[in-house]
């Protein structure tokens, strides 16, 4: 059983009782955006992270949605990735190729995967120099308030101590301005070099959706969304706040189960 829809200053909920409702909802919430991007600008610029989400994107490769999807369309992009080979098993392109990529008629050409031969630095400068061409060739719009590529829709998952992307609690990328793309060599979870948008770009998209599940993220998704005491730890999630776009979150009851006044069902 789903929620009703549940609007906070911080985003919309939409919070599942099972996965596969999760799932379903997601879905249909691309679908929709896909559709409406297609025709108002006749591309649709989607940026993946990696995770768990990969799997929940699935019933996209189902009926009715790979036939009814004009793939064709879709650019897809990295919201953040690791500097692995493509065929690492570290590798978001890995992942988003094998477990949804590949299983829809999205034009090769129109994927837009780092150069996995450089660098991190280098691959962010790269990355960054790709997405400034895809907004010259407006594939991607440009936000109206900041020199930012505006994103028809970005996806996220928030780890278990608040991280979007490969912006981390406390690390200096959160304070990134002046870039599109930064890159780490020191992330705190493995491996540690990676690339990441950074917060102006992911709050300039027309959409961003943010999935999180299970019970070990309970406590970042309270510190991202309710009102909490200024003391508390940072939480990069909770500095996803879209500035023209809208912010959805897709949880499950055990992500939601702390959240104040969500009356979940026992």
């Amino acid at each position: 059983m789903s929620l009703p829809r549940i609007q906070r200053s911080r985003g919309e909920l939409r919070i599942h009782e099972s996965l596969d409702e999760l799932s379903r909802d997601l879905a249909e919430y691309v679908s929709e955006l896909s559709e409406a991007a297609v025709k108002e600008r006749g591309v649709f610029a989607l940026a993946l992270s990696g995770g768990s989400l990969i799997g929940f994107l699935g019933k996209l490769c189902e009926a009715p949605y790979n036939k009814t999807t004009d793939w064709a369309k879709w650019n897809v992009f990295w919201a953040d990735e690791r500097v692995v080979s493509k065929s690492h098993a570290d590798s978001n392109y890995r992942l988003a190729k094998d477990g949804f990529l590949s299983k829809v008629p999205i034009i090769s050409s129109h994927v837009h995967a780092i150069n996995d031969q450089l660098s991190a630095v280098e691959a962010a400068d790269g990355y960054q120099f790709g997405i400034r061409q895809q907004v010259k060739a407006r594939v991607i719009d440009v936000s109206e308030t900041c020199d930012c590529p505006k994103f028809d829709l970005i996806l996220l998952e928030m780890g278990p101590d608040g991280h979007v992307a490969s912006l981390f609690p406390n690390h200096a990328v959160l304070a990134a301005k002046d870039e599109w793309v930064a890159f780490l060599t020191d992330s705190p979870k493995p491996p540690p070099e990676r690339i990441t948008f950074t917060l102006p770009v992911i709050n300039a998209a027309s959409n961003v959706a943010i999935v999180v599940t299970g019970d070990s993220k309970a406590e970042a998704v309270h510190l991202a969304i309710d009102d909490v005491a200024p003391d508390c730890p940072s939480s990069p999630g909770r500095m996803v706040h879209p500035t023209e776009g809208k912010l959805v979150w897709f949880l499950d009851y055990k992500a939601a189960s702390k959240l104040d006044g969500v009356p979940l069902p026992e």
